[in-house]
């Protein structure tokens, strides 16, 4: 039975490595900076580590008896005054220095996919640090990088509801975004796995048109798509990165990145965006 911990335990993607990890009869401690936080996957938890990877004092023993790290850490929204340095670099590295004092077999690292040509961007360039650094550790390792979650895709059901979606160009770039649980699985097998990386997308490939139309389909709605210039994006990330401070614009910067370029890995997992979709369209009915 394997040991692992679980670091960024409450966020999407965690949530699903409790609860898949738990199911194939992992022993789990989830690091977490409150009990509450994870009173919704406790039952298929062992152990809570409370403590805060940016506080490195907190995190003593946090990996010990354990074999295996598993860090889902990382900041879409920069907020409390931390920056992507902060947490997706330092406190990652704040874990991997615990995981070493406690002489942890394996460490796994979730990061994001198509890195190449990204390197300007705040997000990327802290969790690449992070990446070398895992890299020079001597440890055994693999990172992980997915394509956007699903989760990200619900920016265009919530645009479908309101009666329009707004893709850049002609709506033709292609992603495959991917559920957190198939993601969970890749993390799962990665425990025994020899992959040192492992970059991926969800089952099915779509253009951004494709997703707003799913979208509209979900919510029962006629599809009303506009389409944004390219120039637009690039001028905006100009002025924002010029009048605006760092952590204004880093989500920004990331996301209207990805939306102006092809992101497709290798198709893995089972979940289907529609499907998805469609469950959201009921949730948010029966709300």
């Amino acid at each position: 039975m394997n040991r692992v911990l679980i670091a960024g335990a409450t966020g999407y993607l965690g949530h699903y490595l409790v609860s898949v990890l738990h199911e194939r009869g992992c022993w789990v401690r989830a690091l977490s900076r409150s009990e509450a936080r994870l009173a919704d996957s406790r039952t298929a938890v062992n152990d809570i580590f409370i403590g805060e990877v940016t506080r490195p004092e907190t995190l003593r023993g946090v990996a010990d008896e354990v074999e295996v790290v598993i860090s889902a850490v990382g900041i879409t929204r920069q907020k409390d005054g931390l920056t992507y340095d902060d947490v997706d670099y330092q406190g990652n590295l704040n874990l991997l220095q615990e995981a070493q004092a406690s002489g942890v077999k394996k460490f796994i690292y979730v990061s994001v996919l198509a890195v190449d040509g990204m390197q300007n961007l705040k997000i990327v360039q802290a969790k690449e640090k992070f990446v070398q650094a895992l890299r020079a550790s001597e440890l055994d390792y693999t990172v992980i990088r997915p394509n956007g979650y699903f989760s990200d895709m619900r920016e265009f059901l919530a645009m479908a509801r309101r009666g329009r979606v707004m893709v850049f160009g002609d709506g033709n770039f292609h992603m495959n975004p991917v559920h957190g649980q198939d993601v969970a699985e890749v993390c799962a097998d990665a425990i025994d796995g020899t992959a040192q990386e492992i970059s991926f997308g969800g089952p099915e490939v779509y253009t951004h048109r494709q997703i707003a139309e799913a979208a509209f389909e979900a919510v029962g709605r006629k599809p009303h798509i506009s389409s944004m210039p390219l120039f637009v994006a690039g001028m905006g990330l100009w002025f924002l990165r010029h009048f605006t401070s760092t952590t204004f614009y880093g989500p920004i910067e990331f996301t209207l990145t990805v939306l102006t370029r092809d992101m497709v890995g290798e198709t893995r997992g089972e979940k289907r965006l529609a499907d998805f979709y469609l469950q959201e369209a009921r949730l948010s009915v029966l709300k």
